[in-house]
């Protein structure tokens, strides 16, 4: 293995993915920015589920929206909460009801009409991510969907599916944290940068 080799084709994937995300998915990063400032306009919150990486990348977006992500921008927070960090409610859920159900309880019990919900799922089968999205369309809520790949079964239960044009893991979820980053800044500055 030629590993300067490996490096260099790895960078050179993960850039031509960002530029097809550019002309692929600009058109669904608008919508889903423009909707969730809409959201946070409107006094309601945005709730993140997703397993693995997709957890961690959770944790990540919800901080950017509840702390700030710009430093150009002083803010209020964003209310942002991610279903992934409270590990009494994910083994209790995973115990008693199983946990294909975790998300969607945690749903259940914290989202309101008029709310968001972003989900996660590199392949877009993720079972406890399905169900989750499909509580949040029983509590009135719109969905993001960060997807992967062809989308799988959630790019046509979403109403906003952005699907990172890619087969690989990797870069799928490389894709997923800076359309999140972008959306964040857009949100931060139609909400509040003008008022600098």
């Amino acid at each position: 293995m030629n590993k300067t080799q490996f490096i260099s084709d790895s960078l050179a994937e993960s850039a031509e993915t960002k530029k097809k995300i550019e002309q692929e998915c600009l058109t669904d990063i608008l919508t889903a920015a423009d909707n969730l400032t809409e959201v946070f306009r409107k006094g309601k919150k945005l709730l993140l589920c997703g397993n693995g990486g997709s957890a961690a990348d959770c944790q990540h977006i919800a901080a950017e929206f509840m702390i700030r992500l710009s430093h150009k921008i002083q803010r209020p927070a964003l209310p942002a909460i991610a279903l992934t960090t409270d590990t009494s409610n994910l083994t209790a859920g995973g115990n008693d009801i199983g946990f294909e159900n975790v998300f969607a309880r945690n749903v259940e019990g914290l989202g309101n009409e008029g709310d968001m919900l972003l989900a996660i799922s590199t392949s877009g089968n993720s079972p406890n991510v399905i169900k989750a999205v499909e509580m949040a369309h029983q509590k009135g809520m719109t969905v993001i969907g960060f997807l992967g790949g062809n989308g799988g079964k959630l790019k046509t239960m979403v109403d906003m599916p952005v699907i990172i044009p890619s087969p690989n893991t990797q870069r799928i979820q490389e894709g997923h944290i800076t359309v999140a980053h972008i959306i964040c800044e857009l949100v931060e500055e139609e909400l509040f940068g003008q008022k600098q």
